[in-house]
């Protein structure tokens, strides 16, 4: 009996050492393998977008103001026969709103009062004149007689040019009046709003019985879009980005209030005059678009893509992969002093003058898997999305697997004891 549980004891023992020379090897061949991250080469469409964010705007709008003071009488009404109000349609020279104007017709009477005796003083000084000219013809009728004395002679001179000074005074005392006259009848005139152009109310900012005061500015009184057919995004571009922007660029928007719907426009123009909001600096660019069917209201938040590039039926990968460069004693050795091992240039940055460009490219390089050790891959890489880049080259397929980093225990420790510091250089980790 003693015997055969050594035997067992025996048997037992050499199974828990082959288990450990087992646990051994499995482990050692584990620390030998790299684990790499790996992707694929896709084929399909590339876009380059810039997106950004903007408001609807009216294409044209005006602001009408008034020119007078007072009180608001009454509204005018639209097509309809309805008062002016909120979206009302006007027609230019319409009637939008009335103030009173019952201070400027008295000022009308006035000046209107004050013409007519300027008119008067004119006719006065007419016929003053007609005398005075009269009185100084008989005079030099009779001066070669000596009829008359000199002093009567000058005297009927004198008169007869104070006569004519006199009808130059009353004429423009008469030009000033009906100058006045002019301007308080314009003042009138002004107590009646009326639309400059045809066009859509977006807003009304005052009440009947509301006092208007116009002193060293008009006050706004409505806001008038011109045609809501035509519609405009203000869309605020980083500067980052704005280099990729050019006039009659195509450009895709959605509103939050018509989910589901892309709208198309085209870039209208970039304007100069650049804000600053906590050291950001973006640019205002102007995006005309289509709204024939009145579907986009007016300062709906938009949110926009410039197309800068578009790409049909190319060979993709992820920026990672380009950017990942080995460590020399992961390249297999035919490989490691023929190549300098160095990352992949940035993606190109694509210009206004790089659209459509397709010989825009540049060398870049892919690392290829070869039981455990890398094989590198010359391509050209155009343009990129900051996600996925455009490449070519001889040896590219569909679903060639690339990698793009390495996978590393994160409880590993390395020599000198720091579980960040990595093991191997240059690839990205994980």
């Amino acid at each position: 009996m003693s015997i055969r549980l050594k035997k067992l004891s025996l048997l037992a023992g050499g199974l828990l050492f082959a288990l450990i020379l087992l646990r051994l090897f499995s482990s050692t061949s584990e620390g030998a393998s790299t684990p790499f991250r790996k992707t694929t080469i896709e084929k399909g469409a590339l876009r380059v977008v810039v997106a950004a964010t903007g408001t609807v705007q009216p294409e044209e709008v005006i602001d009408v103001g008034a020119q007078v003071a007072g009180q608001i009488k009454e509204f005018g009404v639209d097509g309809d026969g309805k008062g002016i109000d909120f979206g009302s349609r006007v027609a230019a020279g319409s009637v939008l709103a009335l103030i009173d104007d019952s201070v400027y017709a008295a000022q009308v009477t006035e000046a209107r009062a004050q013409t007519s005796r300027a008119e008067a003083n004119v006719t006065l000084a007419q016929a003053r004149l007609n005398q005075a000219s009269s009185d100084w013809n008989r005079a030099k009728l009779l001066a070669p007689s000596q009829a008359l004395s000199k002093s009567d002679i000058d005297k009927a001179k004198a008169d007869f040019e104070v006569a004519q000074a006199n009808v130059s005074v009353a004429q423009a005392e008469l030009s000033q009046v009906q100058a006045g006259l002019e301007r308080a009848q314009r003042n009138l005139d002004y107590c009646t709003i009326r639309s400059p152009v045809d066009g859509v109310i977006i807003d009304r900012r005052v009440n009947i019985g509301q006092t208007v005061v116009a002193s060293l500015s008009a006050p706004s009184l409505f806001l008038i879009a011109k045609d809501l057919r035509r519609m405009e995004i203000w869309a605020a571009v980083n500067e980052a980005d704005v280099g990729k922007i050019y006039p009659g660029q195509r450009a895709e928007f959605t509103v939050d209030a018509l989910p589901g719907e892309v709208f198309e426009g085209r870039v209208k123009k970039i304007r100069l005059n650049a804000a600053m909001t906590q050291n950001v600096v973006t640019y205002t660019v102007e995006v005309a678009a289509d709204n024939s069917q009145e579907r986009l209201l007016p300062y709906l938040t938009a949110n926009i893509r410039f197309q800068v590039a578009s790409r049909a039926d190319v060979f993709t990968v992820s920026n990672t992969a380009l950017q990942f460069t080995p460590d020399n004693t992961l390249v297999q050795s035919e490989f490691r002093n023929s190549i300098e091992l160095t990352k992949s240039d940035s993606p190109p940055s694509v210009s206004r003058n790089q659209i459509g460009d397709r010989d825009a490219f540049r060398r870049g390089r892919l690392w290829r898997d070869d039981g455990g050790q890398l094989v590198p891959i010359d391509i050209e890489v155009g343009v990129s999305d900051r996600t996925l880049s455009e490449i070519r080259g001889p040896t590219l397929t569909e679903g060639l697997e690339i990698v793009d980093g390495l996978i590393v225990d994160k409880n590993a420790k390395t020599a000198n004891g720091n579980p960040f510091t990595p093991r191997l250089g240059g690839g990205r980790k994980r």
